[in-house]
């Protein structure tokens, strides 16, 4: 979230509000692991993101998006991590996910 208002901020500041809306609506924020949750997984993900990941899994989420999936290789079938782009791809083969408006 700071990365996002922070980039928005500096390079787009008028789209900053809009951001706030969408996050306001469709995320549920929770905070970042404790030092002593990462240790399990060292080596899963670049060390500046490895608290993304564990809070992730620790949520039970079944995606990870980001640009930067390199960052990421957990050893796990528990999280898919995908790029923005390919999740929309997922979800739309997926039954009652991001129907087109025309069905």
């Amino acid at each position: 979230m700071k990365e996002v208002e922070r980039n928005l901020t500096e390079k787009i500041p008028e789209k900053l509000p809009d951001f706030n809306l969408l996050v306001s609506r469709t995320l549920r924020i929770i905070g970042d692991p404790q030092p002593g949750e990462l240790v399990a997984y060292e080596g899963q993900a670049d060390p500046k993101d490895l608290p993304i990941l564990v809070a992730a899994l620790k949520q039970g989420c079944s995606y990870l998006l980001t640009f930067n999936v390199r960052h990421f290789t957990p050893p796990t079938a528990d999280i898919i991590v995908q790029q923005p782009r390919g999740f929309l791809i997922t979800a739309r083969s997926l039954p009652g996910m991001l129907k087109d408006k025309e069905q």
